[in-house]
């Protein structure tokens, strides 16, 4: 019971934090309200209105008495009495029966209350209108050979001003809410930029605006986030001018090389030293771009069937023996940083054409709309299904050798899966349709 009460309620309740927020203020007031109506309708209303109606009947009930110990007559002094004294219009009609039931009102607390006290004081045939006029109740009691017809006035029986009660009730509440409101709204507001600012630092772009506000412990959250943004930055700009240190340093004992390999004899011995040398230029390569990863590049549209035209054919110069389709493509603009996600996608399509000899390219938008979608599908042999994690970490490589040649460095993946995080999506491994491996690249559209 408790379980489904909970899936209920969270399939039904707002998601966001202002919504929850102001349903919080609202539910309390509105039960309140049903509260306070309930029991104003139920003791104060009714009771009221119960004993004015048995004020005014014990009226109708003296001239019941007055009028049926009369001998004869018609009734003019009666009437006039009534006037005077009781402030109604009374007249006796002829007839020995009563007109068909008048339709009641959708609150029938005023019906209700005067049958009661009529029934319980005249004990008589009645009838009662209070619906056809708007400030009289016609009121007509069946006596020996004629009907007495009473019209007064409905503010003697009703208590008319317990709606000016309510009305102030729900007026008062609703402005109150909307006030609230208004104020919940300002609070929350450094919240949402808070969030935003996260948003925005986890995809890589800058945030110059964001500055601590709200209340003392939104602020203190804001200032956390930005000393944590700060020593993150220092952080990658640290690893980032340590690696380009070491490049630096790296490179000028390769260029050495270089030029002394180019001055040696041609034969096995050279062409293998400068394979070693671009093996260990490439290796650097990779170790810089993992470091830096897309700092320094600022993110600005593109167009998608564009960007995924250009991939298309670089695979194309780059892997000639390998059949390369893109199969889907969409005209949509994407707002990323696009040299760091081409080298995202250009490294999971070269793992690819690597390893299979037909790939498949493409990019659409999913079911949702709200995500971009770049799948790669291959025939080659595929991952393993306990390794498709492993990929992802750095200097991993599937084969146990730490040949280059076959195995790489083990950074590119990791270098893509880093791209495409810093971009607000994921990669997925799975199978593919062709056969082989099925990569799926998510960022927000």
């Amino acid at each position: 019971m408790a379980q489904s009460l909970g899936s209920f309620l969270k399939q039904y309740m707002p998601t966001g934090l202002f919504p929850r927020s102001l349903l919080i203020i609202v539910m309390p007031v509105v039960v309140t309200q049903i509260v306070v109506a309930f029991v104003f309708l139920e003791r104060h209303w009714s009771t009221v209105t119960q004993r004015l109606a048995s004020v005014a009947v014990s009226d109708i009930a003296l001239l019941t008495r007055l009028r049926m110990q009369e001998l004869g007559g018609d009734g003019t002094q009666l009437s006039q009495l009534a006037n005077d004294t009781f402030d109604m219009s009374v007249a006796f009609l002829p007839g020995d029966s009563l007109p068909d039931p008048a339709p009641k009102p959708v609150i029938a607390l005023l019906d209700t209350s005067l049958a009661k006290e009529i029934q319980s004081q005249i004990n008589r045939p009645f009838w009662i209108d209070t619906a056809t006029y708007d400030h009289y109740i016609d009121v007509r009691v069946l006596l020996p050979g004629e009907v007495m017809r009473v019209l007064m006035q409905r503010e003697r029986v009703y208590a008319t001003n317990s709606y000016i009660f309510l009305i102030w009730m729900t007026g008062t509440s609703a402005l109150l809410l909307l006030i609230s409101g208004i104020f919940l709204r300002n609070q929350i507001r450094p919240i949402q930029r808070l969030a935003e600012a996260a948003e925005r630092f986890g995809k890589g772009m800058d945030m110059p605006h964001f500055r601590p506000s709200g209340a003392s412990e939104v602020r203190r959250a804001s200032a956390a986030f930005m000393e944590m943004r700060d020593r993150i930055q220092r952080q990658i700009e640290q690893r980032t001018t340590m690696l380009a240190g070491v490049s630096h340093d790296l490179r000028t004992p390769l260029t050495r090389l270089k030029l002394q390999t180019a001055m040696l004899p041609a034969g096995q011995d050279a062409d293998a030293l400068q394979s070693d040398i671009d093996e260990m230029e490439d290796m650097l390569e990779d170790y810089l771009a993992f470091a830096k990863g897309d700092a320094g590049e600022h993110p600005r549209p593109i167009v998608l069937s564009a960007f995924m035209a250009n991939i298309h054919s670089d695979a194309l110069r780059r892997w000639p023996h390998v059949q390369v389709k893109l199969t889907d493509s969409i005209d949509h603009r994407l707002t990323l940083k696009p040299n760091a996600f081409k080298r995202c996608v250009a490294n999971i399509v070269n793992n690819a054409c690597a390893h299979a000899g037909s790939v498949h390219l493409a990019a659409k938008l999913d079911k949702s709309g709200k995500l971009v979608e770049f799948t790669i599908d291959d025939d080659g042999p595929g991952i393993p299904e306990n390794k498709l994690e492993d990929v992802f970490r750095p200097f991993y490589r599937l084969d146990d050798s730490r040949n280059t040649q076959s195995g790489g460095t083990g950074l590119g993946m990791a270098i893509a899966l880093d791209i495409a995080r810093s971009h607000g999506g994921d990669i997925t491994l799975g199978r593919s349709t062709l056969g082989g491996l099925h990569a799926s690249i998510r960022i927000p559209a």
